[in-house]
Order: structure tokens, then sequence, then C-alpha cells
């Protein structure tokens, strides 16, 4: 009897290329059937997602010939496309990954914080695990707990569960974290690389090879209530620090935020501009402090749907960017005069 191996080399291509075989090992047996075995491997494309290509990340591969398999789930799918007017927000957080393992994204509420994670994991490959940091979170919903009586039914929580798997560990609005969480943090995001379960045993849970770190917040200003800013040592675990800011602000309106408007909720282009020069101004005042919100590109898409539907652009105004600005009377008279500027 003859055994033979042989390895095929394999680059993936991308969403271009389907699931590709690979001749894992091939034995002969010259027995009396003469029977021929052989088994295959499937090696999948990093991505199944159509945008791939729009994003200049070819080179930064985050798992190497691994797949996540177990929590294949929580890999994220069909994100539409992030519009970032040039700041190429995509490709600098998957190069911080890559050479970082983690990064910290920080801008006014609006900015699509939380919908370029998710599509940077669809385009990557990796399943998110998603922690919402409020004052109410405490270490034992972040690294686990038993339930019931006794010590035989320990579950795991998010950050535990993200040691053992791999993938993003999305911590959102970061800085309203409890300062004894964050505590328990810091050994997993610097060079120590683990985690100590002090609630079960002293269990040493190191961070998988392939975990990654993504914290975002709002800036700590009045209008978000408990955020506040980072403790100096969680802060330094971040290598790489983004800023978000809005596409279209004051005068300057974004000819792609505009047609993001339109495909968004199928308005007229003069109707859209308009729309977004009501945003742009309430942004400009937001970020001024005079106003205590900038409405985002969802926020402004929704007024829109309901100006296509037949509905005035002012009354549609009041069921919408009025309302969400503020309950405060003085301030939905600001925006009413904004508005009132634009669609005389």
């Amino acid at each position: 009897m003859t055994n033979e191996s042989k390895s095929l080399g394999y680059g993936h291509q991308g969403l271009k290329e389907h699931d590709v075989s690979k001749v894992e090992e091939i034995k002969s047996s010259q027995g009396r059937n003469g029977k021929i075995t052989v088994r295959m491997q499937k090696q999948r494309a990093i991505t199944t997602s159509p945008l791939y290509y729009k994003y200049d990340i070819q080179k930064y591969d985050l798992h190497p010939n691994y797949y996540f398999d177990d929590v294949a789930g929580m890999i994220p799918s069909g994100v539409p496309e992030y519009i970032d007017a040039g700041n190429q927000y995509v490709e600098r957080i998957i190069r911080a990954m890559y050479y970082f393992k983690q990064c910290a994204l920080i801008g006014p509420s609006g900015t699509g914080k939380t919908h370029i994670i998710y599509l940077v994991a669809e385009l990557t490959g990796l399943p998110v695990w998603e922690v919402n940091c409020g004052l109410q979170t405490s270490s034992y919903d972040l690294i686990g707990r038993f339930v019931g009586l006794g010590k035989e039914n320990w579950i795991d929580g998010q950050v535990t569960l993200w040691l053992r798997h791999g993938g993003i560990l999305y911590l959102d609005e970061a800085n309203m974290m409890k300062q004894d969480v964050a505590t328990r943090l810091n050994p997993v995001l610097d060079t120590r690389g683990h985690l100590v379960l002090t609630e079960k045993d002293n269990e040493i849970v190191p961070r998988h090879k392939y975990a990654y770190c993504i914290i975002a917040m709002n800036p700590a200003t009045a209008e978000f209530a408990g955020a506040k800013k980072l403790n100096a040592a969680f802060r330094r675990r971040m290598a790489v620090w983004i800023n978000f800011k809005y596409q279209s602000i004051g005068e300057k309106i974004a000819a792609r935020e505009a047609e993001l408007v339109m495909k968004r909720s199928k308005v007229d282009e003069d109707t859209a501009y308009k729309l977004l020069r009501v945003g742009a101004e309430m942004r400009r005042q937001y970020l001024a402090g005079d106003l205590p919100y900038g409405p985002s590109p969802g926020d402004i898409i929704n007024w829109a749907v309901l100006c296509n539907d037949g509905v005035d652009p002012k009354k549609a105004a009041e069921e919408t960017i009025i309302a969400l600005t503020s309950d405060n009377h003085e301030v939905q008279e600001d925006v009413r005069r904004i508005i009132d500027s634009v669609f005389r």
C-alpha cells in the first residue's frame, strides 16, 4: 500500500471566488477492490459582500485560513454601503485592526459609527460581539455568572465569549462604561491578552488569535447624559483614534449624501437638497452648542420618506426632524425657523 498526500495552494479573491475545493489528502489502495478514496476540504472566500472591492482592503486579511464556523451566524450580511465623502473610514479601521488589533471611533451621534462597524465585520468575515456600555452594565453582564444554585451552571458573558471564539468586540458608548468594567478589560487589551475569571476558580481565558476590539463613543457633552472622559489607562490601550464628522454641514452639502437621500426615499433632487440644507444648518448649530442634536442621514431620510408620500415638507418635519430634536418648545421653534428659511 502506498500513501500520497498533495497540497494545493489557494489564494482567496474575495467575493469573486466561490467555494474552492482543495484536495487535502489522497489515499490509494491496491487491495482486491482497487478503490481510491479522495477526501475534499472546502475553503471559502473571505467574504460574500458585494462591496468587497469598493474599498482598498484586500491586503488586510484579518484571519488568514481561519473560519469562524462555530459562530458564523454572527457575521453580518447585507450591510449597506457607507458613504464617507473620501474619509476612507472603512480602510482606516481595518488597517488599525490589522496592525494594532483595536481602535477607537469618536464623533457626534448620527455619523454612522455602528453602521460602519457592521460593514467592516461583513467585509472582513468577522463575527460581532456587541456590548452597549450603559450605566447599568455590570462586569457580570460582560464576563459571565453562575445561574441557579451551586457552581455547575456558569454562563459566559459577551467579553468571555469573544475571547474564546474571536471576532470583533464592539463596545458602544464606551465613555459611559463603569470604572470596574474598564478595569477588568485592561489586561485583555494590553500585552497580557487574557482575562482571569475570578468568579470561576480563577480560570485564565487567553485572547483568541483573531480577536479584535473597537470602541465607539459620542463626545462627552451635556446631551449625552452619563458620558465622561475615559480612564487614562483604558484610553492608552487604543492605538488609533478615528474622528467621525458629518458630511453636510453649514453651507457645505455633500453630493453623495444627497444621492443617498434620493436613493433611500425616492424624493426628487430639489427636495433632497432642501432637506439636506436644513439638516446641514442644524448640524452646524449643534456643533456650535445652539441645538441639542444634529440630525443623522437616517433622520433626514425618514423626513424625506414622508415628503415622497405626498406630505408637505413642513408638516412632515413636525412628525420627524422637529419632534426628534427636542421636547423643548423654544428649541422646536428654532428648528422651525431653519425649515422656514429653506421652504419658503
